[in-house]
């Protein structure tokens, strides 16, 4: 039993035992206290703990992470919050894995600051986040990560407190600047000419094959991002594109600060009045990075390139 409502272990493991042996382990405990239960895990994980729950799969939401949490800012507002606010009557358990070895460098960043947010977004509420991680494969920065950003950690040995959790240290040392682009594609914007940046981006990922709802998606993200430099980031902006890594890349910069980290990781129901530019960025985007300090925000969205027939 854990003295806070909330709780957020880490599940170091080590190889294809451990791993359903402690997680299906959790599954259990949850449904014979009754409590709703899903696992949010990469595809073929998340084959493996239903092989091992037999029957009881049936009674647990499976989600593959790998398509669902994509993009890690996509994860809070459609997945943790998506499911513990249907269960908000009594306390609820996720096993979420965000962190796994396939993911990217590029990726990466915005998987630790998403674990580094999950305990503010939670706290006081009744429900338990198991996230597993690697230990045999994932680096030593993922696995250091960890540490500063569960407050109790599990292994085979048992469950102990992190001696290192400091969540903010994680926020604020992959809040870095990000890497200068090869020859993008650029347009300044103001209030007179937003949609010529909205334009620019629909016309360039039409030439990259984006069609129908992906183009769309594009031509939206691009937009919601430009209006928030109209009302947030000091009435102008730059939109940047450019291809990289087999991605279509929309970045738009302005004189802003996103001062409230959480901002774009809420998810809002369609009565609250208030913007929710960031929100859609963060559901639409394959990708979002972001850096941000007093007087200068850039925000990158990533589109996986269409793939060829």
């Amino acid at each position: 039993m854990h003295a806070e409502p909330f709780a957020h272990p880490a599940l170091f493991y080590r190889g294809d035992r451990e791993y359903a042996d402690a997680v299906t382990a959790f599954v259990r405990e949850g449904l014979a206290a009754g409590e709703p239960v899903a696992v949010a895990v990469p595809g073929p994980r998340l084959e493996l703990v239903e092989r091992e729950l037999g029957a009881d799969a049936a009674r647990v939401l499976m989600l593959d992470m790998a398509r669902e949490g994509r993009n890690p800012g996509r994860i809070l507002p459609a997945v943790l919050f998506g499911f513990a606010d249907r269960h908000r009557d009594r306390r609820a358990r996720i096993v979420g894995e965000p962190v796994w070895p396939g993911r990217t460098r590029l990726e990466y960043p915005a998987c630790a600051q998403h674990e580094a947010l999950i305990n503010a977004a939670f706290t006081g509420r009744r429900l338990t986040i198991l996230c597993p991680y690697d230990a045999g494969r994932l680096d030593a920065e993922a696995l250091r990560d960890a540490e500063l950003t569960h407050p109790v950690l599990r292994d085979a040995d048992g469950e102990r407190p992190s001696g290192r959790y400091a969540p903010h240290r994680v926020l604020d040392g992959h809040n870095r600047p990000l890497a200068e682009p090869d020859r993008p594609v650029s347009l300044c914007f103001g209030h007179g000419n937003l949609a010529a940046a909205r334009d620019l981006a629909a016309t360039t990922a039409a030439g990259l094959g984006f069609t129908g709802r992906r183009l769309d998606d594009v031509r939206l993200v691009v937009a919601e991002l430009g209006a928030n430099s109209l009302d947030h980031g000091g009435g102008a902006g730059l939109i940047r594109l450019w291809c990289a890594d087999a991605r279509l890349v929309c970045e738009v910069s302005d004189a802003g600060h996103i001062t409230d980290p959480l901002a774009g990781r809420r998810p809002v129901a369609p009565h609250v009045p208030g913007s929710r530019g960031l929100l859609i960025v963060n559901l639409l985007s394959d990708l979002v990075r972001v850096h941000t300090r007093a007087g200068a925000t850039v925000v990158r969205a990533y589109f996986d390139l269409p793939t060829s027939p």
